[in-house]
């Protein structure tokens, strides 16, 4: 069965757009028939009215106290409209469209199973500006990446020997929306810390990292001993990032099984 008449192409455009957008994306956005925009400073805005003048903000769906997944499905609602309409349609979103973003993975997932053409290209998002700005080397002790609601509602286990990312520490248990640049949930964040302080000591360095959404501005980097988390300066947009406390240790018998003669140590464990 060929596909219908419309498809959906949902396209990231990083952080800092348009510096870290992609030239397939760019292409994308340009043969559009309509473009949806989930942007979040006005020189992005800007730029993709330059490339495509039928471009449309999703973003006044929002409101004060208005619940975030109701928004969510109201753009889903619109997103489907248009392809059903028989339209290319582009979603534009800031970061990477597929971390953090339901309506747009809901979105793709409608359209496919509608029997529409749907695609999503990956953006740079906040981690890989983490990644680049702090030197981590997420391979180098593994990574473990988790939403900071959902590691707190699950109980998600902390790996002393691993590095910690921690999305939305700023909006932990906030279902509805605020315009507040500030925290939107200090006591979640001071939960957190408790949790944290179950496996980490209070002296342990963290990281609040948020990444400039400006070309010509730095990221904000704070540096916090962990028990100081909840007075920090922790936005609505806040990643924070907790390094290893410990090196796992090597299974010798692991290593012989797989034939190397040493076990394989990392760089730090060779030097000490």
């Amino acid at each position: 069965m060929s596909p219908r008449a419309g498809s959906l192409s949902v396209v990231g455009v990083g952080i800092r757009a348009p510096a870290q957008a992609t030239l397939e994306g760019s292409s994308r956005i340009r043969s559009a028939e309509k473009v949806f925009s989930l942007v979040t400073d006005p020189l992005a805005e800007y730029w993709l009215r330059t490339l495509n003048n039928r471009t449309q903000s999703l973003c006044d769906l929002y409101s004060v106290g208005k619940d975030r997944f109701e928004t969510y499905c109201e753009m889903v609602d619109r997103i489907m409209g248009a392809v059903r309409e028989g339209l290319q349609v582009c979603v534009v979103a800031y970061g990477h469209p597929g971390v953090a973003a339901y309506p747009l993975h809901e979105s793709v997932r409608r359209a496919r199973i509608e029997g529409f053409a749907a695609e999503m290209l990956a953006g740079i998002s906040a981690e890989d500006c983490l990644f680049a700005e702090l030197g981590i080397d997420p391979i180098a002790g593994g990574c473990c990446s988790y939403e900071a609601t959902d590691f707190l509602l699950r109980r998600r286990s902390c790996n002393p020997g691993g590095n910690l990312i921690l999305w939305q520490v700023g909006v932990i248990a906030e279902r509805g929306h605020k315009h507040e640049d500030v925290a939107w949930n200090r006591a979640g964040l001071a939960v957190l810390t408790g949790v944290l302080l179950e496996t980490y000591p209070p002296d342990h360095e963290v990281v609040i990292f948020e990444a400039a959404r400006l070309p010509a501005c730095e990221s904000y980097v704070e540096r916090v001993a962990l028990r100081d988390l909840p007075e920090a300066g922790v936005t609505a947009m806040s990643t924070l990032f907790v390094p290893p406390m410990t090196s796992a240790p090597i299974d010798d018998e692991m290593s012989r099984r797989l034939g190397l003669r040493e076990p394989c140590r990392t760089p730090e464990e060779s030097r000490s």
